[in-house]
């Protein structure tokens, strides 16, 4: 049966069924809009990478200037001042990131500060499920957030795919099961391969003519993903046949082997335009650092882990001339505590940050450093700054080109762009300039009331204040305000002594988040 034909009579069921290539999960994809780009206009290529566990962003991006205050807060697992590598006067990497250092002053690296949702799950299975819907954390929401852009455009998948026109899989995760970023409503939008040279056919057995029933709509449903299946399968060897890889990836890096099999699918003319891959063990509750040398451990390891595996593929593509083709960003379903524990571990938190790599990023530090409080709260976690939606709204938005009105459909309707990228197609256009309201609150410390002061232009402006552990406790304003200074008084008098935080958005893009303080 020849591909343009094998999905002409199926019928879309309303549970997807698993199907299983060479023993691995594997289910039917779609198309959409917003990857029609896929197989025709546009070539570009996203590539996440999934830090399972919640990632220490405080261990990873550390703040300088809050150095003293952290050598306070987590003396256990702190890294040596003198061994960190200095990125800018405030900001320095792990001293096991040097791969992304080299990327970072080569200016095809960028960090944005503080992401995170409002009202902070801190539950791995929960959080994960945000991270991956692109939802808010009082929704549940069973589709990924790209397998929601594939299903606005083509809601009657698997008919008609593949073709001769769009013949790859539109989204392959690299391992053994499909992302959830890329589920939706019948089946996940992308297929699972660990090796692109030995994926088995699955037996398609005798066709008959399926049963006018119920059972008979599931059996061509499961004939039409064992036959999309196969035929993606066939792509994805044929693509690997063709490619090559121009470095040499080291063999002991998990991440990289992954990464590896990505470079070599694009070289082989792979039309794939999403690709995810995944690095576990972030859960670092304890042995995070080893012994009193807090340099080594297990941190220490995923973090070279995934600096040496992003650095080699990087260079890798540029060996390949697809540098410009290919985006990445990091994504870890929260970050860690400011203090530590008493196993030389951290635990769950709030906020961290989000890591872009390419040769199209914005490159540089996006929003401020985390501000760590004098008297840390055992329960306290990093302010967020940047909601985690606009993030991947604004790699939509100006990699994929997805008009913003889609965007605030899917993932939130007061979606806001941040410029982390800046597209290396000479025609596209994006503000790179980051707005940054003037504020400041006072008295700080305070018993009863604060005032806290901003600046803005003519624009909307929403301005909350949350506890340590993310959680919204009171909306102060949400209102255009007309350009000039303003003032607005939070009465905390209810709230027990601690630490809290204020974030302010504007409508023009600027982003605060800072420490309150109550005794």
């Amino acid at each position: 049966m020849k591909r343009r034909n094998f999905l002409k009579t199926s019928t879309r069921a309303a549970v997807a069924a698993p199907i299983f290539l060479n023993g691995l999960t594997v289910n039917a994809l779609p198309m959409s809009a917003l990857f029609s780009a896929a197989n025709g206009d546009s070539d570009r290529v996203l590539v996440l990478i999934q830090l399972n566990g919640g990632n220490d962003g405080l261990n990873t991006v550390i703040p300088l200037d809050q150095y003293d205050a952290l050598a306070n807060a987590r003396p256990q697992v702190l890294l040596p001042e003198t061994s960190l590598l200095n990125v800018t006067d405030t900001v320095g990497f792990h001293p096991a990131m040097t791969g992304m250092k080299a990327l970072y002053d080569d200016a095809k690296l960028s960090i944005v500060q503080g992401v995170g949702y409002p009202d902070q799950n801190r539950s791995h299975f929960r959080s994960t499920d945000i991270w991956t819907s692109g939802s808010a954390s009082d929704e549940v929401v069973t589709q990924g957030w790209l397998g929601q852009n594939f299903e606005r455009d083509h809601p009657f998948f698997p008919e008609g795919y593949p073709n001769e026109d769009c013949p790859d899989p539109f989204a392959v995760t690299m391992g053994s099961t499909v992302s959830a970023t890329c589920q939706g409503t019948a089946a996940n939008f992308s297929i699972a391969v660990s090796d692109p040279f030995n994926i088995t056919a699955l037996p398609e057995g005798a066709l008959s003519i399926a049963p006018a029933t119920p059972y008979g709509n599931e059996l061509t449903y499961l004939r039409t993903l064992i036959e999309q299946s196969n035929a993606y399968g066939e792509t994805v060897t044929a693509a690997a046949n063709l490619g090559t890889n121009m470095v040499d990836y080291p063999a002991d890096n998990r991440l990289a082997q992954q990464l590896k099999n990505v470079a070599l699918l694009l070289s082989g003319g792979s039309q794939t335009r999403v690709f995810v891959c995944t690095l576990g063990g972030f859960d670092t509750h304890a042995n995070q650092v080893q012994g009193t040398d807090t340099t080594q451990g297990e941190h220490a390891e995923l973090l070279s882990t995934l600096s040496e595996a992003i650095n080699v593929f990087q260079a890798d593509l540029q060996a390949l001339d697809l540098a410009e083709r290919v985006v990445g960003m990091t994504f870890s379903e929260f970050g860690r505590r400011i203090i530590a524990n008493d196993a030389n571990g951290t635990d769950h938190g709030s906020a961290a940050p989000l890591i872009l790599f390419g040769s199209c990023v914005n490159p540089g530090i996006i929003g401020d450093n985390a501000e760590i409080p004098a008297d840390v709260g055992i329960q306290d976690g990093v302010a967020m700054q940047y909601d985690f939606r606009d993030v991947y709204g604004s790699v939509l938005e100006d990699w994929f080109e997805v008009p913003a009105e889609d965007i605030e459909a899917i993932l939130k309707p007061d979606y806001q762009h941040i410029a982390v990228l800046n597209p290396c197609d000479a025609t596209a256009v994006t503000d790179t300039e980051i707005l940054r309201p003037d504020v400041e609150n006072f008295p700080n410390p305070f018993r009863h009331t604060t005032t806290i002061r901003f600046t803005c232009g003519d624009e909307r402006v929403r301005l909350s204040v949350f506890n340590m552990l993310g959680h919204e406790l009171k909306i102060l304003a949400d209102r255009r305000f007309a350009p000039g200074t303003h003032e607005v008084t939070f009465d905390g008098s209810g709230l027990a002594a601690g630490n809290y935080f204020y974030r302010l958005r504007t409508e023009k893009g600027g982003v605060v988040s800072r420490v309150l303080v109550k005794v």
